[in-house]
Parts: structure tokens; C-alpha cells; sequence
């Protein structure tokens, strides 16, 4: 699969760097062209630079939307991807220092992203972990392959995303259409917030077993 990424930080090269390994072909835009050659470089045989964030929208099957939430609106207006693209958000609207969602009261980030590239597939993956989990391979706990939720309206878009969450050794986990983003990114911003503190944001949930009550 043609992938294109828009950001050539962490997280775009920590997935970058799995799908080439998984046999994609993997193109960085970033407004740095210097930053995206040198991502590109590290990433070796599999990636390539392009000169600019639009012509990594229009690159591949698939885009991935990787800069920080403070830019992606003004982003994804200067580089939207073609129409009936998937365009992947792994961006959290978190606030440093509080925490707090920038996006609190009205839309969801993922839904911004949306109305700003209108024909697009929007599909809300891989915001939950810091980029260092992405680079493990695979990022496999106690036994359990990480799972990924997603978000997204159109199945053949999630199931698209779903096959590249595999490629990586996690778990698709479909989790209902776009609306539900905003449910995601706050629970993200929970569970950052317990890890800040030191505490196992796992801890939180009872085993499958349970959730419905005992038995």
C-alpha cells in the first residue's frame, strides 16, 4: 500500500517506520523538506520525501495526518488529501500543563479534520500511546496485543486502517462511527493524565469477563 504522512516528527516515524518494515511504501510531506528527507533517510529502502505536505496527501491509499493538533486545522486546509482518500487522525486537542481537551464544548479534532477535507474517510487511530509503543515490535503486554481503537464512518476506511493497526502486531478494535471520536480524545486525556500521575490507567477497567457484572 502507498501510504502518504504529513509530519515527519516521533509518531510519524515511528508508524512510518512499521509499514515500510511491513512491506508499504511510505512518502513524508512536513513544511521542514530537510526534516522529511532526513525521515525518510532513516526509514531507509520503502520511504521517500516529497517536497511539500500537500504532495504526501496525494500520494498514497492512505494518509496520515501526524503534526500538532494546534496546526492541524490550518494543515489539512493547505494539504488535503483527494477526495475518497483515508485520511488517519492520530492527533490529541490535549492542552500541556492541564491536560484539559482544546476541543472541549464543540466539535471533536477528528471531526474538524473532517469538515476541513470534505470527501475524505476520516478514521480517529492510533492517539491513544506515545509514540515509543508504536515502535515496538510487536507492541505485545502480558500476553495481549495492543489494541487500537477507530473511529470512522465508512467501513472499507476502517477496515483499511484496521489492516495497517495488524501490520504493526495490535488489534483493530472498531469502535463506532466519527461522532464517537470525541469520546476517544477524552479518554485519552483521562488516561494521560493517571499515567502522569503514576498510576496504571488500566487499572480503571475490570476484565471483559466482568463488565456486564459477575459471571
Amino acid at each position: 500500500m502507498r501510504i502518504g504522512i504529513i509530519g515527519a516528527g516521533n509518531m510519524a516515524q515511528a508508524l512510518g517506520g512499521q509499514w515500510v518494515r511491513a512491506g508499504h511504501e511510505v512518502a513524508f510531506g512536513a513544511r521542514d523538506a530537510t526534516r522529511a528527507a532526513a525521515a525518510a533517510r532513516r526509514l531507509g529502502e520503502g520511504a521517500r520525501a516529497l517536497e511539500h505536505p500537500a504532495a504526501a496527501a496525494g500520494f498514497g491509499e492512505a494518509v496520515l495526518l501526524a503534526v500538532p493538533a494546534d496546526r492541524v486545522e490550518q494543515v489539512v486546509a493547505q494539504a488535503a488529501p483527494p477526495g475518497g482518500r483515508v485520511l488517519i487522525d492520530c492527533t490529541n486537542p490535549i492542552a500541556a500543563g492541564t491536560l484539559a481537551l482544546t476541543t472541549a464544548g464543540g466539535p471533536s479534532m477528528a471531526e474538524r479534520i473532517a469538515a476541513a477535507a470534505p470527501g475524505t474517510h476520516v478514521v480517529k487511530a492510533f492517539n491513544v500511546c506515545h509514540e515509543s509503543v508504536w515502535r515496538l515490535t510487536p507492541p505485545v503486554f502480558d500476553g495481549h496485543p495492543l489494541g487500537v481503537p477507530l473511529c470512522g464512518d465508512d467501513p472499507a476506511a476502517v477496515a483499511l486502517v484496521g489492516r495497517l493497526v495488524a501490520d504493526l502486531g495490535a488489534e483493530p478494535l472498531p469502535a463506532g462511527g466519527l461522532a464517537r471520536a470525541g469520546l476517544l480524545e477524552a479518554a485519552t486525556a483521562f488516561a494521560i493524565g493517571l499515567w502522569f500521575a503514576g498510576r496504571d490507567a488500566r487499572a480503571v477497567l475490570p476484565p471483559l469477563a466482568y463488565a456486564g457484572g459477575e459471571g
